[in-house]
C-alpha cells in the first residue's frame, strides 16, 4: 500500500527493536470507530480561505512504537489488536526480566570492579545480582509493585493493569490512541526511541535483533508509516500547513521525533538527516540518555550514569551524583553539571536542522549544550526551541529538582523568548506547593501535584504549554486520587491514606472512569486528566488550545523571523513554599509499633493494618506489628454509608446496599424502608 505521505514504498529496513521504554496497561480494548472524514471548507470566489485555529491539546512526547526498542525484549503487548494477559514474568522466559548474568557488561571497564560505595564494589554487587533478583528488586520500587518480575498478581488484563504505575506493558495502544484524539487531542509527536544499553542487559533469547538503536529506530519509522497507510482518522504531518490540513478535516495530526543517545549511529549524519527527513521526521533531540558525538546529555538516573560509564570507564570525583563523593561517567563540575556543551558536529547538526524547519527538541541536554543551542538560535533571529517533556525544577521536590534534567526557570526564558512551547510531564512525583493557585497540594503525585507544576508554568513562568507525558517511556504516570493502588502516595504511607481520605471527604469527586483508581493508566485517558484539572479548578484553557501554539511555533520556524517572539521579563518564580522533608511530617502522625499510621482514615472495605486506621474502628487483622493486612470491617450500620447497612451471617463485618420494596429480606435493617414482612421488604 502506497503511504499518504507520497513517498513511496519504504524497502532496505533491516527488523530492528522493541520498546525501550515500556510501561503498559491493558484493559478491555475499545473497539475502533471509524470517524467520519469532515470536507474543507471552501473560500468564496476570490478570496484565499486563512485557516482556523487548531482546536484541541497537543502531546508532545508519545513513544506509540515502543514495542520495537531494546529489540522487542522487554515490552509486553502491540499498538494494535488487543491485549491479552500476560504471562507474569518468569525468568529467563519472558517479558519485564533482566538478564540472568550481567557480569559480563563489566568487562568493558577493566576498573570497574574498583567503584566502591560505602566499602562495597558498586557496580560488581549491581550487575552480578542477575535477572532474578534484580527483575524482582526493579518490581518492588515504589511506583512500580510488581510490574517487572514475577508479577503474577497484575498478569491479567482488567485487574491489575492498566495502571499508572506500569514500565512493562503497553499503554499507546492505537484503540486508545483514538479514544484520546476523541477527547480532544488533535496533535501528537511520535517519539522513535530505543537505548542499546538497556536492551545489552535483556534476557538473550528474548531480543529479536542485535542491540542497535538506530536499527529500532528504522523499524519504528515504518510502522510509522504504516500506521499512517491504513489508519482514516490520524495522518503524519509534513508541514504546519499540512498539519491544519489534517486537523481541519477531523483527524489527528501525527509529528514524528527521534529520541536516541547513539543518533544517526556512526554514519554520515547529514545523509542520515537527510534520509529521515525523507522519511516525515520533523523533530530530533540531539542527545538523549548519555553522552554523543553531538554533545552532553543530562544526567539523572544512577542506571544511565551507570551506561555511560560503561561507554568511557570515567569516575569523576569533582561532584558526587552516583554516590558520595564520585560520579560514573558524566565529566561533572563542582556543581554537579555536565561540563559537555554542544560539539562540533552538535552544532552544525543544529544548523542544519535550522535550515530544514525542523522542530529542535532541548529534552535531555545539558545545560551547557541549552546554551550552545540558544546561542545558534539568537544567531537566526530567534530560532524556536522547545521541550517535548520535562519538570519545573523550582516547584519539583528536592531530590528530583536536584537533577540536572528537570528545567530551571532561565531554560524556560530561552524557550520562550524563541517562541517554543513546554511539553509538562504528568509525572507521579510529590511537588511543592504553589501557595500563587486555588488547588491544594493535598494528595501527592495526582492531578493536584500535577496543578502545582501547570499553575506555576502558567502564572509565574508564563510559558505555553502542552502535554509531555512520555506513555511508554519506562517511568511513572499521574497517580490517582481515589482507590488502593497508590493513590497520594509518593510520600509515605500514612501521608497518603490521610490525603486519600480528605479526597473523599472534600472532594471534588470522581469522575466515573477508570482514572479514578488507575490514574493515567494509557495514553486514552489523557482528556481525563484536562477534566480533573479543570474540575480541580485550574484554568486549562491554554493547555486546551496547546496545538496551535505548537503549530504556530512550527510556522515561526519555517518562516522570516524579526526578531525575540518575547523577551520574558515578566518571570516570577516566587510563591512557592518550602519543601517540609518527610521525615519531619511523618513525625507529626502517631505510631503503633513504630509505625507512623493516620487515624480513622479507611473506610470498610479498605485495606488496614491497625483498627485505629478504621473509621469503624474494628479491623479484621489483629497483627499489625508483625506486618500483617487485614481489612477494615463494619460493627454497627452507623460504620456504613447511607443506603447501606453492616451485614450479619455469611456478610458479617460488610457493609451491603439496602433493598427496596419486594426484595427478599431476614430484617428491616435490610430494606430501604426500615420495614421487612413475611421476608420481603415492605
Amino acid at each position: 500500500m502506497r503511504s499518504r505521505l507520497g513517498l513511496g514504498p519504504w524497502s532496505c529496513l533491516s527488523l530492528s527493536f522493541m520498546s525501550v521504554l515500556a510501561l503498559s496497561q491493558g484493559c478491555n480494548p475499545v473497539m475502533e470507530e471509524e470517524q467520519e472524514t469532515l470536507p474543507e471548507a471552501e473560500a468564496p470566489a476570490g478570496e484565499v480561505a486563512q485557516p482556523l485555529a487548531a482546536p484541541g491539546f497537543a502531546e508532545l512526547h508519545h513513544h506509540m512504537f515502543a514495542e520495537e526498542a531494546f529489540s522487542g525484549g522487554w515490552f509486553h503487548g502491540k499498538h494494535t489488536g488487543t491485549l491479552a494477559s500476560c504471562d507474569g514474568g518468569m525468568p529467563e522466559s519472558s517479558h519485564a526480566r533482566v538478564r540472568m548474568d550481567l557480569s559480563n557488561m563489566l568487562n568493558l571497564c577493566p576498573n570497574s570492579g574498583s567503584v566502591n560505595l560505602g566499602g562495597v564494589p558498586l557496580l560488581s554487587a549491581f550487575f552480578g545480582i542477575g535477572g532474578a533478583a534484580a527483575s524482582e528488586f526493579i518490581g518492588k520500587i515504589e511506583g512500580t509493585e510488581g510490574d517487572t518480575g514475577i508479577h503474577l498478581g497484575r498478569a491479567s488484563v482488567n485487574t491489575q493493569w492498566p495502571r499508572w504505575d506500569t514500565i512493562a506493558h503497553q499503554q499507546a495502544w492505537e484503540g486508545w490512541l483514538q479514544k484520546a484524539h476523541q477527547g480532544g487531542m488533535s496533535l501528537v509527536m511520535i517519539s522513535l526511541v530505543s537505548n542499546e544499553f538497556l536492551c545489552k542487559a535483556l534476557p538473550y533469547q528474548n531480543i529479536k535483533r542485535p542491540c542497535d538503536e538506530m536499527m529500532d529506530v528504522d523499524v519504528q519509522l515504518q510502522m510509522a508509516r504504516d500506521f499512517d497507510a491504513r489508519t482514516s482518522w490520524a495522518e503524519i504531518a509534513l508541514s504546519p500547513a499540512h498539519a491544519r490540513q489534517i486537523i481541519a478535516s477531523g483527524k489527528l495530526a501525527m509529528v514524528l521525533s527521534i529520541e536516541s543517545s547513539k543518533l544517526f549511529g556512526t554514519k554520515d549524519w547529514r545523509a542520515e538527516l537527510n534520509r529521515v527527513y525523507s522519511l516525515g521526521v520533523r523533530s530530533l533531540q540531539p542527545v538523549h540518555q548519555l553522552d554523543n558525538r553531538f554533545g552532553g546529555a543530562a544526567p539523572h538516573n544512577p542506571i544511565f550514569q551507570a551506561a555511560q560509564f560503561l561507554e568511557n570507564c570515567h569516575i569523576d570525583t569533582d561532584c558526587g551524583i552516583t554516590g558520595n563523593g564520585f560520579t560514573l561517567g558524566f565529566d561533572v563540575d563542582a556543581n554537579c553539571k555536565n561540563v559537555k556543551g554542544l560539539s562540533a558536529d552538535g552544532k552544525l547538526l543544529v544548523q542544519e536542522m535550522m535550515n530544514k524547519g525542523m522542530l529542535i527538541d532541548l529534552a535531555h541536554m545539558s545545560e551547557r549544550s541549552i546554551q550552545d543551542t540558544f546561542a545558534l538560535s539568537q544567531a537566526r533571529t530567534y530560532y524556536p526551541l522547545y521541550i517535548s517533556h520535562g519538570h519545573f525544577r523550582e516547584v519539583m521536590n528536592p531530590e528530583l529538582a536536584a537533577t540536572e534534567k528537570t528545567t530551571p526557570a532561565w531554560v524556560v526564558k530561552y524557550v520562550r523568548q524563541t517562541g517554543g512551547i513546554f511539553g509538562l510531564r504528568t509525572a507521579h512525583d510529590e511537588t511543592r506547593a504553589y501557595t500563587k493557585t486555588t488547588v491544594a497540594n493535598s494528595c501527592q503525585g495526582s492531578t493536584r501535584s500535577l496543578a502545582q507544576a501547570y499553575e506555576f508554568g502558567r502564572q509565574g513562568l508564563k510559558v505555553p504549554m502542552a502535554f509531555g507525558a512520555d506513555l511508554n517511556g519506562f517511568i511513572q504516570q499521574t497517580r490517582p486520587r481515589f482507590g488502593n493502588h497508590g493513590a497520594c502516595s509518593a510520600g509515605f504511607k500514612a501521608e497518603a491514606d490521610a490525603q486519600m481520605n480528605q479526597q473523599r471527604l472534600t472532594g471534588p469527586g470522581r469522575l466515573g472512569t477508570d482514572f479514578d483508581v488507575y490514574g493515567l493508566a494509557h495514553v486514552g485517558l489523557l482528556p481525563d486528566v484536562v477534566r480533573d484539572l479543570k474540575q480541580l479548578g485550574v484554568n486549562t484553557a491554554g493547555l486546551e488550545g496547546s496545538t496551535e501554539t505548537f503549530i504556530q511555533m512550527w510556522e515561526r520556524a519555517n518562516t522570516t523571523r524579526t526578531g525575540m517572539a518575547n523577551a520574558a521579563t515578566d518571570i516570577d518564580t516566587s510563591g512557592v513554599a518550602a519543601y517540609v522533608p518527610k521525615a519531619t511530617r511523618e513525625a507529626q502522625y502517631p505510631q503503633i509499633c513504630g509505625k507512623a499510621y493516620a487515624p480513622n482514615s479507611k473506610q470498610v472495605g479498605d485495606t488496614c493494618r491497625f483498627a485505629q486506621e478504621c473509621v469503624s474502628g474494628t479491623c479484621s487483622t489483629t497483627e499489625g506489628c508483625s506486618g500483617s493486612t487485614g481489612t477494615c470491617i463494619c460493627d454497627a450500620d452507623s460504620d456504613c454509608a447511607t443506603g447501606y447497612y453492616c451485614g450479619r451471617g455469611l456478610n458479617l463485618g460488610s457493609c451491603m446496599k439496602k433493598k427496596p420494596r419486594g426484595e427478599l429480606c431476614t430484617g428491616g435493617w435490610e430494606c430501604l424502608s426500615g420495614k421487612c414482612s413475611w421476608l420481603t421488604c415492605t
